[in-house]
């Protein structure tokens, strides 16, 4: 799959302080990687739609991750998939008569251009389900041989207690489970499953879907798995950070880390479970599901620039739930025009500029704390002075918002 451009990324003199991250399953801020090359794995769009506010806050906080690690000279290989085959991209396609694949080619077309002009740094593995078939099949294949699934009528079925840690990523007690299961995709009241909780590996064909020829016979993977795959093929077992929203806590990161562990006997699947909050509208989440979408592409398209919009969703702290309103992006349009005016301001020497870059790092580095690195800027941009180069080459390698003067 072909991603988007990275924009260049400027280095910045100085070390920044070890970055720690919100852990879901231990409630704890931890060191978010180790001394190695470091690894993020980030769930992925199901291209059905457009791009809304919501999907955007979440990768623009993972885009935070990144930049830190990078800012702190890290090596880091950053993956995402693709789900561009599941059940609500084909429900769409009946409910437009538009092929599935068709809505799929325009909506990640889409969501790249939206990611591009959001500035958000490519993965270096973008990955589609589709191109991942063998795979997805080889991992549920391996589950299967070590007797850790089984069919129900000619379904692939993971147990979840094959893994006696399940249950560990969420927190969750079974009720709870069950019921968010059935909400959030799964079938907990399938006849024949062993457990309302065992979760889809490997769909058989059915007539008039579309299905790939596999070592499981012809059909498709389940969501979980897809992801569990990408994930080790490219990163290996105990990666650093598995990253999304919060809603995919449950089933979704609970199962992808049992069917990782199972399968290669090494645990944990990821060292750390990060998840953003999320972003309302009229009192409820925004999901496409509920249509109470405010979208990035739209946003842009009526005139707001991409750096206001990035403003907007760092304003809040990435694991905050917070509701949209237009006056967030007002604001942001106002502070954008602080901070550009002050860069484009500043001549001459000194070093409280140095100062500047040291609080924002010391923000950034206590789990992500983007409002509190806005606050850093705001008071420098109020009262600006020293080299302009190294506050605004700052901004953009650490926030990922570009102030410098602004080219027609």
């Amino acid at each position: 799959m072909e991603s988007w451009t990275s924009p260049d990324l400027p280095r910045v003199a100085g070390r920044p302080p070890a970055l720690r991250v919100h852990d879901t399953p231990s409630g704890k801020l931890v060191e978010s990687a180790g001394d190695h090359r470091a690894g993020l794995y980030v769930c992925g769009i199901t291209p059905y739609d457009a791009t809304h506010l919501g999907h955007a806050a979440t990768y623009v906080a993972f885009d935070l991750l990144n930049r830190q690690w990078r800012d702190a000279g890290r090596d880091v290989c950053y993956v995402q998939n693709i789900t561009d085959i599941d059940d609500p991209l084909l429900e769409r396609a009946a409910s437009t008569g538009e092929d599935w694949r068709a809505i799929a080619a325009r909506e990640i077309s889409l969501f790249a251009e939206d990611m591009a002009a959001l500035r958000v740094l490519a993965p270096e593995h973008y990955i589609g389900a589709v191109e991942s078939m063998d795979r997805v099949a080889d991992l549920a294949r391996r589950l299967r041989d070590g007797g850790h699934a089984y069919e129900v009528d000619g379904d692939l079925y993971f147990s979840v207690h094959a893994d006696p840690n399940f249950g560990e990523v969420s927190g969750l007690d079974t009720t709870t489970m069950i019921e968010l299961f059935g909400e959030r995709g799964g079938d907990p009241a399938r006849p024949g499953k062993k457990d309302p909780l065992d979760s889809l590996l490997w769909q058989s064909a059915r007539p008039n879907e579309p299905s790939w020829p596999s070592v499981l016979g012809d059909g498709r993977p389940g969501w979980h798995v897809e992801c569990a795959a990408i994930a080790l093929d490219h990163l290996g077992p105990a990666f650093d950070v598995q990253g999304g929203g919060r809603d995919l806590v449950f089933p979704h990161h609970e199962m992808s880390a049992s069917e990782g562990q199972v399968a290669t006997g090494v645990r944990p699947y990821a060292r750390a479970y990060v998840h953003a909050g999320m972003v309302g509208l009229d009192g409820e989440k925004m999901s496409k599901s509920r249509g109470n979408l405010i979208f990035v592409s739209k946003l842009r398209a009526q005139g707001a620039d991409p750096m206001a919009i990035r403003l907007a969703l760092l304003a809040h702290h990435y694991r905050s739930d917070w509701e949209w309103s237009p006056a967030d992006l007002a604001r942001a349009t106002e502070r954008l025009a602080l901070w550009r005016s002050a860069a484009a301001a500043v001549n001459g020497g000194g070093d409280g500029d140095e100062h500047v870059v040291k609080r924002m790092r010391a923000a950034l580095a206590n789990d992500l704390d983007a409002p509190a690195a806005l606050a850093v800027v705001d008071a420098w941009a109020e009262h600006p002075s020293g080299q302009t180069s190294l506050v605004a080459d700052a901004i953009d390698a650490l926030l990922g918002v570009d102030v410098r003067p602004q080219t027609l």
